[in-house]
């Protein structure tokens, strides 16, 4: 389970695309926190502390501001136009108590036997919705395929997941399947029956006659 990170704020006083673009030059990122019927705060925080937690999965973070602490999740990115730099966050408070629905990636573990026999590794599910605890939210569900044979399949009634997780996707959905390679077909000459195929004359000129 990962470890909530500590994020500290400032308040944000001034707002505006530009002022935005001036922020992100300094090595600042805007943001807001709001949820549980409290006051939408507008602050500011280090950037590269940001993108940081989201590179390592991180979901709940402690947000130092005003004197306090509170915990909070990531509930919006806004990227980019590239999606390769975060332009603005979106958190929301959370509490002890409180259950959510998330997407939590899957790890694929071993080497499934179904691959020496002709077959190929197929994982239709590489994210699986969840509920949980909003404190207890798992960083991955692995999966070991070292039992998988050719035509044998992992379902989403078969995951062993983690104390107080439930899955909410379809029980009989398929996670990860040892398909066998499609042979490819080989090309038919001619028509119907092998007949070789039809010969096309050239037609003669006008001034062209036959002997």
């Amino acid at each position: 389970m990962a470890q909530s990170v500590l994020l500290k704020t400032q308040p944000r006083n001034e707002f505006g695309t530009t002022n935005a673009r001036r922020l992100r030059k300094k090595g600042l990122l805007p943001a807001i926190i709001y949820g549980h019927k409290e006051e939408v705060v507008a602050v500011v925080l280090p950037r590269e502390e940001v993108e940081r937690a989201i590179r390592k999965g991180t979901h709940i973070v402690d947000l130092e501001y005003n004197g306090k602490s509170e915990k909070a999740r990531f509930r919006e990115l806004q990227w980019d136009h590239l999606g390769k730099e975060v332009l603005h966050v979106d958190f929301m408070r959370v509490s002890q108590d409180e259950r959510i629905e998330i997407g939590i990636p899957i790890q694929l573990r071993g080497t499934a036997p179904g691959i020496a026999e002709g077959g190929v590794l197929d994982q239709p599910i590489h994210v699986l919705m969840v509920e949980c605890p909003v404190l207890e939210i798992p960083e991955y569900i692995r999966v070991s395929v070292e039992k998988l044979g050719l035509g044998q399949a992992i379902h989403v009634r078969e995951l062993t997941l983690p104390a107080n997780v439930t899955s909410v996707a379809d029980p009989e959905a398929v996670v990860v399947i040892v398909k066998a390679q499609k042979a490819e077909a080989e090309p038919v000459l001619g028509g119907e029956g092998g007949a070789e195929p039809e010969i096309i004359k050239k037609a003669a000129k006008p001034d062209e006659t036959e002997e």
